[in-house]
């Protein structure tokens, strides 16, 4: 993949119709001229990459632009060596994400070097990728219940899918020896302490695991007496994502859709959210950062760092990332965590407000 930044000094490579492999390099004004594509058909790039570091943002074609970008379902990606003025923030809303130093409102990412990841994600798998870039507008307008009913048909959708297919036959299957105790309880007075407690294996969420937490959290929503629950986790890390080897065993779309809505401790963890504290520690890859987020106070030690690994198995986040995660810090930063791949750490994690203290 080559290096896709661009400057000032060479807009001709952005001229319109120049594509490079899976992306289309595109300008304002060819987004204004209507010559830029931005559907996701077949054959066509899954990724446009917008120049946005000499614009000039007084020029009518900025307005055309942005409704232009408010319109596409492929993944848009702006790119900027400068910061970006206040005027930008309608082309930057509309975007998918932007990369720049500086700029208004939390739609950008000062990690200017992500792009040659964000597009080596997309060219990987360039459905979960568009899937994913049109979930996470519609899951920032919607509640909390309706977002996890959208992310859990894109999610079946792509379990079904060709990419997520790859994946797994890519991916040995080992087989894991069953949980005494998946889950520790430890109810004292007014308090309910829920521990994940498979620290030989980073405390994967496996459906053991899941089965477990919602059992704790069901106690808790049923009776009201308990004040305050803490979640954390035994062993290295608080927990490091799905079971990959549980990944597609669920043969039926339809029944892993109902079963994720009927079984959601995402779910849980939002109605119980003013009583319910998480402790972060070591990785927190996919579940591990989107069931937290549900939560109304997440602290974290200062070796946390987490992830969300998901587009590399053709999948989008699927515990209720893109609900979770996106209220808590936006649909561009969400989708900069989804498509780059790359971890955050605790201190960028508090900072962005995806969690609320570090320790």
């Amino acid at each position: 993949m080559p290096i896709l930044h661009r400057t000032g000094t060479d807009r001709g490579a952005l001229s319109c119709g120049r594509e490079r492999g899976a992306v289309e390099f595109v300008s304002l004004t060819d987004l204004a001229d209507g010559c830029a594509r931005l559907t996701g058909d077949p054959g066509q790039p899954a990724l446009a990459v917008v120049d946005l570091s000499t614009t000039d943002w007084s020029s009518p074609v900025v307005a055309t632009a942005a409704a232009t970008l408010a319109e596409r379902s492929i993944v848009t990606l702006g790119w900027s060596s400068v910061a970006l003025p206040p005027t930008s923030a309608a082309v930057l809303d509309a975007l998918t994400l932007t990369l720049a130093p500086n700029g208004p409102g939390r739609s950008w990412v000062s990690v200017t070097d992500a792009v040659d990841d964000i597009a080596a994600t997309v060219a990987a798998a360039p459905g979960a990728a568009i899937t994913l870039a049109s979930l996470l507008p519609a899951t920032s307008r919607a509640d909390v219940y309706d977002g996890l009913q959208l992310e859990s048909l894109a999610y079946s959708t792509l379990l079904a899918g060709p990419e997520f297919a790859a994946w797994r036959a890519a991916t040995p299957v080992a087989v894991v020896p069953p949980d005494d105790e998946p889950v520790l309880l430890d109810r004292i007075d007014d308090d309910l302490a829920i521990t994940f407690n498979r620290p030989h294996r980073h405390n994967a969420f496996s459906r053991s695991l899941r089965d477990a937490l919602i059992e704790g959290l069901e106690v808790a929503r049923l009776d009201r007496s308990i004040r305050s629950v803490v979640l954390s986790g035994a062993g290295p890390s608080f927990c490091s994502g799905g079971d990959l080897d549980e990944f597609g065993t669920a043969h039926d779309p339809v029944a892993a859709h109902m079963t994720r809505l009927g079984r959601s401790a995402g779910w849980l963890i939002h109605q119980l959210r003013g009583r319910i504290t998480v402790h972060l520690h070591g990785a927190c890859i996919g579940a591990g950062i989107e069931l937290p987020s549900f939560a109304g106070q997440v602290v974290a030690s200062s070796d946390t760092w987490v992830q969300l690994p998901e587009l590399r198995m053709g999948l989008v986040p699927g515990a209720g990332g893109t609900v979770s995660v996106n209220h808590r810090i936006g649909r561009w930063r969400t989708a900069y965590l989804a498509l780059s791949g790359r971890r955050l750490d605790a201190a960028a994690a508090q900072e962005w407000g995806l969690v609320d203290v570090v320790r």
